[in-house]
């Protein structure tokens, strides 16, 4: 698929954690709801090891977990280590940074099954910037304002981000892969003073690897310039509950879609309350009345809808199985709905 002629017109997918602690069981579901674009489901609640920091630190300089906590260990000699993962990363060497089904037993599942002929496959990788962050040193500090594990960090999820591309590409040429980026909601805040262009280099050093489509996914409210601006082709955010945040960066969304970017509406709830007063037409509705906030502001209405993916409005890991088949077969609905009009 060349970049910038993906125009999925409503098509579904998801952003990637499931409830279910068998990966067989979740893939199912996925097969049977997200057909066209089908993901590898990330299983938090089947080991520690799954959740979306520590699934993706496996071979990381110096990484460490003990009694469910997960840190970089400063204390040790880390030069041999980073010198491995630079000549990794010089030579192209994937494996070095494989992602192994104890780390990922979804990924393996998926990999191991028929999907018929889908569009494309998706896969997602935890961003730099929510990476950095949330890892730590032993002494509690944030992995990100280290410069050298800064910059260790982005050349390390790139070549995992790399690793898992070649890998879908066995079942499906075509993929996308999402950066997921939860601590962007948080810069610029008082609580974490990473500067904008700091964020913006480690994303661009992960985006960077990525052949087929890129996208990044963040749940909370952000300044959604600096990620319209960025090299990537598709923006996935929080609909249902952050849909007019969009409208206030028109300019950008609009330089955005003519480019041939694509946004990925998160229109399904998350939340087990909120999904049992939804239905496909209030959910519909909603989508179309967010999406005219940008009409309004002189955003073509049929670009925005031949540019647009419907996901749930985040993961669905924290979700009771039956509440994570009712997102999706509510996602499906609202898809059917969007294609029909």
């Amino acid at each position: 698929m060349k970049r910038h002629s993906f125009k999925p017109g409503g098509l579904a997918t998801a952003v990637g954690s499931m409830p279910h602690t068998d990966p067989v069981e979740a893939c199912s579901l996925i097969s049977a709801y997200l057909p066209q674009l089908p993901v590898w489901p990330q299983l938090p609640k089947r080991a520690f090891r799954e959740n979306m920091y520590a699934q993706f630190s496996e071979g990381f300089p110096g990484i460490a977990i003990q009694d469910e906590q997960i840190y970089v260990d400063c204390s040790q000699d880390l030069s041999q280590p980073l010198e491995e993962l630079y000549s990794a990363y010089l030579e192209h060497s994937l494996e070095q940074c494989a992602i192994s089904p104890a780390y990922a037993a979804g990924l393996h599942t998926f990999l191991s099954q028929q999907w018929g002929m889908p569009l494309a496959v998706k896969g997602q990788i935890t961003g730099p910037v929510s990476f950095g962050l949330a890892i730590t040193d032993e002494g509690r500090r944030p992995i990100i304002y280290d410069d050298v594990l800064a910059d260790a960090l982005a050349k390390h999820l790139r070549l995992k981000a790399e690793w898992q591309e070649k890998a879908l590409r066995s079942i499906c040429p075509d993929t996308i892969i999402f950066l997921d980026e939860p601590y962007l909601a948080s810069i610029g805040s008082a609580f974490v003073s990473l500067p904008g262009e700091r964020a913006a280099a480690v994303l661009e050093e992960v985006l960077g690897g990525i052949q087929g489509l890129r996208g990044v996914h963040c749940c909370g409210n952000t300044d959604w310039s600096l990620l319209l601006q960025a090299p990537l082709d598709i923006l996935s955010f929080d609909a249902y509950n952050y849909g007019e945040s969009l409208s206030l960066y028109p300019a950008e969304v609009k330089g955005f879609l003519e480019r041939g970017g694509v946004i990925a509406w998160g229109i399904v709830p998350n939340d087990e309350h909120a999904l049992e007063g939804e239905t496909v037409a209030n959910l519909f509705q909603r989508l179309d009345m967010t999406m005219r906030l940008l009409c309004r502001k002189g955003i073509s209405y049929d670009m925005l809808r031949e540019q647009c993916l419907l996901t749930p409005s985040c993961g669905l890991g924290l979700l009771s199985v039956e509440g994570a088949a009712k997102a999706l077969e509510l996602l499906a609905g609202i898809s059917e709905k969007f294609s029909e009009r």
